[in-house]
């Protein structure tokens, strides 16, 4: 994984995962949960957006598999619908290709690259037993 650099733009959600936190947009007007790219409200076309805490928790909703170029394990990336609402692209993590399914439950985790900012990423959600 290439080493991201924070920029103006990106330095609180950098800060955010840093803290090991996934930080997404909140509308001030109609409160709905956004993706940390949106700069208006996918809803209302509201503009005050502040960031948030997001649970960290979330969904598969489509996913493909891309091999390697330097001939290592595939690479698994894919959309996760977060339990907030919102939908990123992510890098999956300690995922068997082949077991992937639409609706699996992941849960966020952080690499950090050297050099570079944390980085969030999505793995199988650890299943609690009754």
């Amino acid at each position: 994984m290439t080493p991201l650099q924070a920029s103006p733009v990106t330095a609180e959600f950098f800060a955010g995962t840093a803290r090991g936190e996934l930080l997404v947009r909140r509308c001030a007007d109609c409160g709905r949960h956004l993706a940390p790219r949106c700069v208006s409200c996918e809803v209302c076309g509201g503009t005050d957006l502040a960031w948030t805490a997001a649970s960290g928790a979330g969904r598969v909703v489509s996913w493909t598999v891309l091999p390697d170029r330097a001939g290592g394990p595939p690479v698994v990336a894919g959309i996760v619908e977060l339990a907030e609402g919102p939908w990123l692209n992510v890098r999956f993590v300690d995922v068997v290709p082949e077991a992937m399914t639409g609706g699996l439950a992941v849960e966020v985790r952080f690499v950090r690259p050297e050099g570079g900012e944390a980085v969030p990423v999505f793995a199988p959600a650890e299943q609690t037993l009754g």
